[in-house]
């Protein structure tokens, strides 16, 4: 006689296990909301601090060449960890890595709000930016992983609108958070939106079944690595070590693919254009225009959210179009609101920058995502790590790059064209001799005697002198930020294809 089998109190719960493994994607979206708000938090750190420049300038006593390395070493921080982050991840588990990095990032943050002196600030930086390292390519991974092949453009649209829009929006958030209290602030919101994306990242990411589990540490190459940020000897015995080791730190090998080596090297000019002419435009506002840094938030934004929308659009067409055309549109969009910021004078006014930025933000928003999927075509899946963990790493070793050399360039050209503008304008110089005498015959009728009148009238003149000479050195920035990105287009004809990753398959087939 049968006997009948009675269902355990465990059942219902193998039952949904077993719906669970049905459906491995069931949480993308609570996935990538987690993931997402992780990566933006360590990207907005790339650009908010750029609004407080001068606040931390007078602050810390710092000139803007010394300020520039809070955001440079940030982001040289970004690039040490970033192509290790695949390597990190499967060492200690996606879910532990990318925690814990939250975590770092979290307390750095902090650290970062109570410094005193400037390079207490930048050594609590360079630990928030091996903390965030990981907050980008593992994020992005995750994303990759997380969406059935038909919507992983969707995923890495949501992606996107994060990694482009978070360093355009750094600034307003950061300008309404200067103003209304002070500048320590920028950093002290990353606590609790930072513990927030922990717990969800650690509730619904979790280890991939294919991810192989390093067993190995490679000491030898992450000293390399690190040196490598500085040393070009270092570099090349990076490079050596990482082909020969069994278990590297960074696979160089995903390098052979002919979809992702020119799409990160255009990540690279990306980063440099983008990051560099971001960095730029607060100090342009706050000190030719006398913007407040909430009134240069706001300037910033419309074009932020004309990213974020443009981004939003791209993603579901992107698996049905050839991303080329749509990347160079971009970068010619790109070029013309650089172009058109470099004709604005000291007259400028908030209109004056509206479409420009719009421009702008249109631009990057036709570039990021059918960039990011085009060159992540043909990958295994086992190799997304290393290959958006390399992509991400040009991107923003251009941005750190682009960030030194444009404000080096803004001092310099400042000086250079002040020189020029001040060669003929003697004591003898008439045009000169009578202006002079005009200002100061105005300061007196305000009531200043000609003792000092004369004094502040020079001033007046050489401010004014120094004001013109800021605005010629700021167009010429705007032009290099734009022509860089343009040239760097023929890399794409290097592409086999310009269709989206989509249909990357486990195998890579």
């Amino acid at each position: 006689m049968a006997t009948a089998v009675l269902p355990t109190p465990d059942a219902p719960a193998a039952a949904s296990a077993a719906r669970a493994d049905a459906d491995p994607y069931r949480n993308r979206y609570l996935i990538a909301i987690a993931v997402t708000l992780a990566a933006v938090l360590e990207l907005v750190d790339t650009s908010i601090v750029n609004v407080a420049i001068p606040h931390m300038m007078g602050t810390l006593s710092a000139t803007l060449d010394e300020i520039a390395w809070v955001s440079t070493s940030y982001i040289i921080a970004n690039v040490i960890v970033i192509p290790m982050s695949s390597w990190l991840s499967a060492y200690f588990g996606r879910q532990r890595y990318l925690t814990g990095s939250i975590m770092i990032f979290v307390a750095a943050s902090f650290f970062c709000g109570v410094a005193t002196s400037l390079w207490g600030l930048v050594f609590w930086r360079v630990l928030q930016g091996l903390g965030g390292g990981a907050l980008l390519s593992t994020a992005q991974t995750t994303l990759f992983e997380s969406f059935p092949p038909h919507e992983r453009s969707i995923g890495q649209a949501i992606f996107g609108v994060g990694v482009m829009v978070g360093p355009t929006l750094g600034p307003t958030l950061g300008g309404d958070i200067v103003d209304a209290y002070a500048w320590p602030w920028i950093f002290y919101i990353n606590v609790p939106l930072g513990l927030v994306a922990a717990v969800l990242v650690w509730t619904y990411v979790k280890d991939v079944s294919h991810q192989v589990r390093a067993m190995s540490v490679d000491g030898l190459g992450i000293v390399l690595l690190t040196l490598a940020a500085v040393r070009a000897l270092s570099a090349v015995l990076l490079v050596w070590r990482e082909l020969t080791v069994k278990e590297p730190v960074i696979d160089l090998r995903v390098l052979r693919s002919w979809q992702l080596a020119p799409g990160m090297l255009f990540a690279g000019f990306l980063g440099l254009s983008l990051y560099g002419a971001v960095f730029v435009l607060p100090v342009f506002l706050q000190q030719l225009h006398g913007y407040s840094a909430q009134q240069t938030g706001l300037v910033i934004l419309p074009g932020a959210i004309a990213s974020a929308i443009t981004m939003a659009v791209m993603g579901p067409a992107a698996n049905r179009v050839d991303e080329r055309p749509l990347i160079t549109a971009g970068a010619l969009l790109f070029l013309w609101a650089m172009w058109r910021l470099s004709l604005l004078s000291l007259d400028a006014g908030h209109d004056d920058f509206f479409w420009p930025l719009i421009a702008r933000g249109v631009g990057l928003g036709m570039i990021f995502v059918p960039l990011t999927g085009a060159s992540m075509a043909g990958l295994p899946m086992h190799k997304l790590g290393q290959g958006t963990g390399m992509f991400n790493l040009m991107r923003q070793l251009g941005g750190s790059l682009g960030i030194a050399i444009m404000a080096t360039m803004l001092a310099r050209l400042t000086r250079v064209e002040k020189a020029v503008l001040t060669e003929h304008a003697g004591a003898y110089d008439p045009a000169t001799a009578e202006r002079l005498g005009a200002v100061t015959r105005g300061l007196m009728s305000r009531g200043n005697d000609a003792a000092t009148a004369k004094p502040q009238a020079l001033l007046l003149l050489d401010g004014q002198s120094g004001a013109r000479a800021g605005v010629m050195a700021f167009s010429r920035i705007y032009l290099v930020s734009g022509i860089l990105l343009v040239c760097a287009l023929p890399l794409l004809l290097l592409w086999r294809t310009g269709r989206t990753a989509g249909r990357v398959s486990v195998d890579g087939h």
